[in-house]
This record gives C-alpha cells, sequence and structure tokens, in this order.
C-alpha cells in the first residue's frame, strides 16, 4: 500500500554537510551556531526565532561579544541532530516530506521547541498535527509510526501519540470485517479521477474486493515490539473483541517471537525448525522474559487458545525455566481444557534434575488433578451404563470426562514401558478417572499389559494392585479373549474375566428367551402368525432360537462337571500350583493356540458358584 505524504517548503536545498557540520548556503553570513549532539549547524537567528519561542529565548538570553556568533545547545532534543536537520528546513522554507517514518520526531521536537501558531500560521506542530490525525486513517502507516515512537519518549508518550496510535490500531482491528473488504479503505471510498472504479488506498481498481478474514491484522501486529503489542492486546481487549481472535493474535506473536517454541524435539520424532527469518536468535533469557509476557496475555476463558499451543508453551517454560507462577497458570488453563488435548503433545520430557522418568508424569497429574477439580460434570452413573452391543465395539456417550479418560489411558500406555515409572505414579494417574468414565475399559486394560510387560519384578500382591484399576465387567470380547490368555495377569483377575463372559452368555441366552416369548404369543390360535408380512424376519429368529436351545443343552452339561471339579480348583488355588497346570488339566491349550470351549465354561461356572 502506498504510504502517506505531505510536502512542506517550496526552496531548494541549501544545506551541505562538512564532517561533524552542517552549513547553509545562502550568501549571508552564518551568526548562530546550534549544537545538536556531536553536530554542529551554522545558520541564521532570523529564520529559527521567527518559529521557535525556545530560541528565540535562548538567543535573547545568550550575552556574548558582538564579534563572536551566538551559540545553543540542544543536546536533548528528541531525535537529535537528524530530526533538528528537518526542523531547520521547515524554517528556512525549503522542501520537505512528512512522512509515518518522520512525523514523531517532528512533532515531538516541535512541542520541545515551542513551534506553536503563536509563532505564525502554519507553524510546525499544526502542521504535523494535521498529518497525524490524517495518518491515524492509514493501518499501515500507523504501524510505522508506532513503532518509532521508542526513539522519542518520553515526547511521544506526553504528547499521546503512541495512544492515539494504539486506539487507531485497535479501532480497525476490532471493525466489523463484513463491513468493509481487502484492501483496506483507508481513506474511505472515493473515486478515481476517469471514471467510476473504486480507489482503494490511493489505488484506482477495477477488480472486486476480495473478503477480509478476521485474521487479517495478525501479521502486521507481529512486528511490533513487546510494549506496544501488549498495549494493543489490552485495547483490542477493552473494545469486546472475542477472546479467540485475540489468542489466535497472541499464537502468531509467540512463534514469530520465541524460536525456542517452534524447535523442540519430541520423543515421537516431532522436530519443528525455527522460521529462516528468523536468522539471529534471543538469548534463554530474553525469551524467557517474553514468554512470561506472552503467557500472561494469553485469554483465560476456556476453549479460547488452543490447547496444543498451551501444551508447547509449557515445554518452552519448562527449558527456559520459567517462573513457577507461569507455568502454574499455564498447568491450570490445560486442565480446564484437557478433553481437548492430544496425546503427542502431552508427552512432555523430564528436563527436571531428577530426571527419574523420560517423561514428565508430575507435571501431568498436577495437570489431571486440575481437571478433575475443574469438570463439574454431573455424576450420574446410570448415564455410562453398557449393554452388550456397547462392549461388542458400539458407541458411547461422549463427554469431557470420557475424553479424558481415553487421553489418560493413552497416556499411561505411552509412558506404561518405562521400567523407572514407579507403580504409585502409575496408579495415581490412573486414579484419577473415575469408573463411569470408562464405558469400556480396554483401554486401561492395554496399559496395565504393558507395563507388565515392562515390570516383569513386580510381586503378586502389586500385580493384584495394578489391575484393580481397571473393570472386568467393561472389557470387551475381544479384550477378554485375550485376558483369558494372559499369562501376566493375577489368577484371580482371570477367573473374575471368566466370570463376567459367562453372565454376559446367559444374558444374551435369556434375550433370546425373551423374544422366543413373545413370538409364540404373537401367534394366533390357527396357528398363523398376525403379521404375515413378517415370516421371514421370523423364520431368521428360529433358527437363532435352535442355536440357543444347543448352548442352553451345553451350558446344562457343564453345570453338571462344575460340581466335581470346583473342590479340585480350590486345592489347585491354595496350593499355590499355578494357573498354567490349572489350564491343563481341565483341557485348556497354550497361548498362542485356542481354548477348549468346554473347559472355559467350566471355569466360568466355578467362578459363579464362588461368588457370594
Amino acid at each position: 500500500m502506498a504510504s502517506m505524504i505531505m510536502k512542506l517548503g517550496s526552496k531548494s536545498e541549501v544545506f551541505h554537510r562538512d564532517g561533524q557540520t552542517w552549513l547553509c548556503s545562502t550568501g549571508l553570513p552564518s551568526d548562530l551556531v546550534v549544537e545538536v549532539g556531536e553536530m554542529a549547524f551554522h545558520l541564521h537567528k532570523f529564520p529559527l526565532l521567527s518559529r521557535s519561542q525556545v530560541i528565540e529565548n535562548r538567543i535573547n538570553d545568550y550575552s556574548s561579544e558582538d564579534d563572536e556568533k551566538c551559540v545553543l545547545q540542544f543536546h536533548d532534543l528528541p531525535g537529535g541532530a537528524k530530526t533538528f536537520l528537518l526542523v531547520a528546513k521547515f524554517c528556512y522554507g525549503i522542501r520537505l516530506e512528512l512522512t509515518a517514518l518522520n512525523i514523531v520526531g517532528i512533532r515531538c521536537a516541535a512541542e520541545y521547541l515551542q513551534m506553536t501558531e503563536d509563532r505564525g500560521d502554519g507553524n510546525l506542530i499544526m502542521l504535523s498535527e494535521s498529518f497525524l490525525n490524517e495518518m491515524f486513517g492509514h493501518w499501515t502507516d500507523t504501524i510505522k509510526a508506532l513503532e518509532t515512537c521508542k526513539e522519542f519518549l518520553p515526547y511521544s508518550e506526553e504528547l499521546h501519540i503512541v495512544s492515539r496510535c494504539i486506539d487507531s490500531l485497535a479501532m480497525k482491528a476490532c471493525a466489523d470485517t463484513n463491513l468493509f473488504s481487502w484492501p483496506l479503505p483507508e481513506n474511505g471510498i472515493a473515486q478515481c479521477p476517469e471514471g467510476n472504479h473504486v480507489l482503494w488506498n490511493g489505488i484506482c481498481s477495477t477488480s472486486k474486493p476480495q473478503p477480509l478474514s478476521e485474521d487479517w491484522w495478525y501479521e502486521d501486529a507481529s512486528f511490533l515490539r513487546l510494549s506496544s503489542y501488549k498495549r494493543l492486546i489490552l485495547a483490542v481487549e477493552s473494545r469486546g473483541m472475542k477472546p479467540e481472535r485475540i489468542a489466535g493474535s497472541v499464537v502468531h506473536y509467540a512463534k514469530r517471537h520465541l524460536p525456542l517454541l517452534c524447535r523442540q524435539p519430541s520423543f515421537r520424532g516431532r522436530n519443528h525448525a525455527a522460521p529462516r527469518s528468523l536468522v539471529s536468535h534471543p538469548s534463554d533469557a530474553d525469551q524467557r522474559n517474553l514468554l512470561e509476557e506472552i503467557v500472561a496475555l494469553v485469554p483465560i476463558q476456556k476453549g479460547a487458545t488452543p490447547t496444543n499451543f498451551l501444551l508447547r508453551l509449557l515445554r518452552t517454560s519448562m527449558v527456559l525455566q520459567a517462573r513457577p507462577s507461569c507455568q502454574d497458570k499455564l498447568e491450570k488453563q490445560i486442565g480446564a481444557q484437557l478433553d481437548q488435548a492430544a496425546l503427542e503433545d502431552l508427552l512432555i520430557p523430564n528436563i527436571g534434575y531428577s530426571m527419574e522418568t523420560l517423561y514428565d508424569i508430575d507435571c501431568v497429574q498436577r495437570i489431571l488433578d486440575h481437571f478433575a477439580h475443574i469438570d463439574n460434570e454431573p455424576l450420574d452413573p446410570s448415564n455410562y451404563i453398557i449393554d452388550e452391543g456397547q462392549l461388542m465395539g458400539g458407541s458411547h456417550p461422549l463427554t469431557p470426562m470420557t475424553m479424558v479418560a481415553t487421553l489418560v489411558d493413552g497416556y499411561l500406555a505411552e509412558v506404561a514401558p518405562d521400567v523407572n515409572l514407579k507403580l504409585p505414579k502409575f496408579q495415581s494417574l490412573a486414579a484419577v478417572i473415575p469408573d463411569y468414565a470408562r464405558p469400556l475399559n480396554d483401554g486401561i486394560y492395554c496399559a496395565i499389559d504393558i507395563y507388565l510387560k515392562a515390570h516383569p519384578w513386580l510381586t503378586d500382591s502389586e500385580r493384584e494392585q495394578i489391575c484393580s484399576l481397571m473393570n472386568c465387567q467393561k472389557l470387551s470380547l475381544e479384550a477378554s479373549t485375550h485376558a483369558t490368555q494372559n499369562e501376566r495377569l493375577p489368577l484371580r483377575v482371570i477367573v473374575q474375566v471368566l466370570f463376567f463372559e459367562q453372565l454376559r452368555l446367559r444374558t444374551s441366552i435369556s434375550g433370546w428367551l425373551f423374544v422366543s416369548d413373545n413370538l409364540k404369543n404373537s401367534q394366533n390360535p390357527n396357528g398363523n402368525l398376525a403379521n404375515a408380512g413378517n415370516n421371514t424376519r421370523v423364520g431368521a429368529v428360529r433358527d437363532h432360537l435352535v442355536e440357543a436351545d444347543d448352548i442352553m443343552e451345553r451350558v446344562s452339561e457343564l453345570e453338571k462337571e462344575c460340581l466335581g471339579m470346583k473342590e479340585e480348583l480350590e486345592k489347585l488355588v491354595k496350593a499355590k500350583r499355578g494357573w498354567n497346570l490349572f489350564l491343563r488339566k481341565f483341557g485348556f491349550r497354550s497361548k498362542s493356540k485356542s481354548i477348549d470351549p468346554k473347559a472355559v465354561k467350566s471355569c466360568l461356572l466355578i467362578q459363579k458358584n464362588q461368588s457370594p
């Protein structure tokens, strides 16, 4: 976009530089020397005192012999020698241009020198203010001017140039994008001189304006210094901008200015490289300060900031050793929206002093505790009762707690192979999730099995403890089949799995019998079905009933055999002769082969009779 320019003066250039000296070639001898920093300006009194009250006062107060030049020093002039040269050109009427890059310095210097309208119409304060007010209508020029304000503190603050720049930018960023399109009509909609085409920012265009997205200002704002950016974010927030849009800008800003955020290695192969535009990286101390400031700007509303970004910030804060309060805020915010997290982002490498485990288990534990504390989900177990169809792979209600349960089970499976992971930590993580939030226990069973495999030295008591974390009644058919053949599980757990499988089988048979009774009752006295159109469907049900009768007959036979097997099973368990001996004695085959159905059903019946 074209930058805004105001042209002043009409005379030709008369200033030229000789080393550290500026000379004015007007044909008249110089009677005034102005020293600004290391530069000396050999000028004339009248052009300057006629525009500046301060210079007139200094000249009047200056006492010297008549044959000596008047020497004035302005070492604290805003903008230094570079800006004073522009002021001197204005006083001499020489051509110069006001732009977004020099207007702040000129306005501050004009205020410093008191170049008001009392010294003549069209003085520099009035002209620079006029340019500023027009410039505030341009987004790009306002950004440029704001970035120069730091060089002219505290004058740029006292003259409210910074605050006016911020307000102008915030107003444009908060504007409804449905009301205008890109390119931004910074001077309002005008017409081209040669036709009825629309004039966008001084450029005549015949093309239709493109829709403007809500994030159009992110890129430009990301180039601001942190102090200016913070004020802009606070300004747009006070104007009611949505937290999601603010968070989007903060994410964009962080990615540009925190190289470490984009190049964190992961144990799962993810490695983000820093943008090539960031050639020189700031020090760790600078990044740490910047990160803490960015964390303070992150909206606190739940779900406004992506969870994966918060987790990346948390990782970076650990690497940079940010203040505990910074990490605590991130952990609480992540915990509030943990159901939106991805497993790969939750795998935070352990970079603490102990380095006990591969992943930072304690950090995840704290995040889980925050989630459990914040989550106000009604504890109605009836909403989580599942039937056989769901255990066979059907759907179950998705709530924040159930989604976190799936996440935790996956996390436990990832960290379980770590031989340094102690049993209490594994139990503590798993215990955060209540039983009702796991409609299926396949995930926690998988994690437990991996842990048992990686920790073969666990005692029988410890294996019993870890297996108590899962509900054998909520295992799918596939998981139950695996569990009955899993030699790493305690004997008691395997028997429980077999028992609940038997209950599930009996429930299914009862359902079939119920359907059979309803079919018989629906027949008319002549033996015909009430609805002739259902003959095909009823025939299929009858086939299933025949199969159910066969199953019932087999179950009856197994019940008879059970009586003779019960006492022997109790002796085997008490003598601790081992589960494998029991399996071989009653017909079970090795793990790699299938199990004799008759022996399985016998075990199921034994467990049933042992149950209170």
